[in-house]
């Protein structure tokens, strides 16, 4: 295990990196400050501030983008209260998760948990409930989430007026749409939706995920 200062590079950090995305962002955000726990957060990852994920963790207490719609996890704030190391804890198996949405997707690191492709970002859709491969690392996804291709990306999970709803969610919860999304009846134009905590989300889209593959496991057993 790496200690702090062999993780902490002063001279070549790769804030410089996240600075560069953010100067050129297309899109509107919010650096939050990095909380007191960031020296904690940094050792539990084992990270070093020279990859631009243990800078965003180090340096920033995470960065809301596009109205808090994206949140990107860091070191935590009362803005953004979980950071990457404890929200990590006890969900993560085989990657790593590194941001969420306000429509319940979460993106991750592959650790070899999602794919052969360790490093590689994936979304976990709210929409299929699958997680769906971005054939990106972590550096062109910050970069690429600062850009208008996010919008495109969300183009179907948007609705008239999403922007205004982005009051009504905390970057720590999300929206919760009944019918889920993932069903034939479920839309985020049509189906209600309430805003509950991340936490919740992710345990409940975990719950749903085995519910549906235990059934398709016995469907395949009766055919």
């Amino acid at each position: 295990m790496r200690d702090l200062h062999e993780l902490i590079d002063t001279t070549d950090s790769a804030i410089t990196v996240v600075r560069e995305c953010l100067e050129s962002s297309e899109n509107q955000y919010e650096v939050l400050p990095p909380s007191g726990r960031r020296d904690d957060v940094l050792l539990d990852l084992q990270v070093s501030t020279r990859s631009t994920l243990g800078a965003v963790a180090y340096e920033t207490g995470g960065i809301l983008i596009d109205h808090g719609w994206l949140r990107i996890l860091g070191s935590g704030s009362t803005r953004l209260t979980r950071d990457l190391a404890a929200w990590n804890k006890a969900r993560a198996d085989g990657f790593v998760l590194i941001a969420d949405d306000a429509v319940g997707g979460f993106f991750a690191i592959n650790s070899n948990g999602l794919g052969d492709d360790a490093g590689a970002i994936y979304y976990w859709a709210p929409d299929t409930l699958e997680w769906e491969p971005l054939g990106a690392g972590y550096t062109d996804f910050l970069c690429w989430a600062l850009t208008a291709q996010l919008g495109a990306f969300y183009e179907n999970l948007r609705w008239p007026g999403w922007q205004a709803a982005m009051q009504d969610v905390s970057p720590d919860e999300c929206f919760s749409f009944y019918p889920f999304l993932w069903t034939s009846e479920g839309s985020v134009t049509s189906s209600l939706r309430k805003a509950i905590s991340a936490a919740e989300q992710y345990a409940f889209n975990g719950d749903m995920l085995r519910q549906l593959r235990q059934r398709e496991m016995n469907d395949d057993q009766q055919d």
